[in-house]
């Protein structure tokens, strides 16, 4: 398991090597707000306490295909369970990048659907950053207009991006069905009034 130095140290590393604290926040699977206490507070660890927040190292499923392949089928499951129970239909899987497209491609061969993919805002702008990002599809994959949809990601922290991600297919036409995770850390049953399914959820008791 992680400690809090370990983090601080990966932060900065990831830092220095030029990505902004949305990608750093991906590629820890931690919230904006715990990457920027892990950076500013990186030469003075145990000072205070850092934010509320849980790190999720994955990486022993992302490393292996074949252990991928199969997370992506029990999603799959997750998908399909909840698409029969609304009597909806599918016609392409929307992967966040950079996480979320694994499993999205995946899971776009084993429901037989196209794949599309949404870069959100979080990796275009560090945190304070003058001017506005905003997020995108990605032109080399499939259009959503008129289409329903399922949106994959690996881990819910704040919501935020799966919100985000919602909203803009809503405004280009498409129909959000029902999003799909690895685990979510939020603990919640909807995002922007679309169901989330996980195949792990986090509930924190205080």
């Amino acid at each position: 398991m992680r400690n809090i130095e370990t983090l601080m140290k990966k932060a900065a590393e990831l830092k220095s090597e030029g990505l902004v604290e949305g990608q750093i926040s991906e590629e820890l699977n931690i919230s904006s707000d715990t990457v920027t206490w892990l950076l500013t507070h990186a030469e003075k660890a145990g000072a205070d306490q850092g934010p509320k927040d849980i790190s999720v190292d994955w990486s022993a499923i992302g490393k292996s295909a074949y252990r991928l392949g199969h997370i992506s089928q029990a999603l799959s499951d997750l998908i399909e369970e909840e698409l029969v129970s609304k009597d909806a239909g599918l016609d392409v899987v929307v992967g966040i990048a950079l996480s979320g497209l694994p499993l999205a491609s995946m899971i776009a061969n084993d429901l037989s659907v196209e794949l599309a993919v949404y870069t959100p805002s979080k990796q275009m702008l560090s945190k304070g950053s003058k001017g506005t990002a905003r997020g995108n599809l990605s032109a080399n994959f499939a259009a959503v207009e008129d289409k329903e949809c399922v949106v994959i990601d690996d881990v819910v922290t704040s919501g935020n991006t799966l919100e985000e991600a919602v909203g803009y297919l809503d405004e280009h036409g498409a129909k959000v069905n029902a999003i799909a995770v690895l685990m979510d850390k939020k603990g919640t049953d909807e995002i922007n009034g679309v169901p989330v399914k996980a195949l792990l959820k986090v509930l924190q008791i205080d």
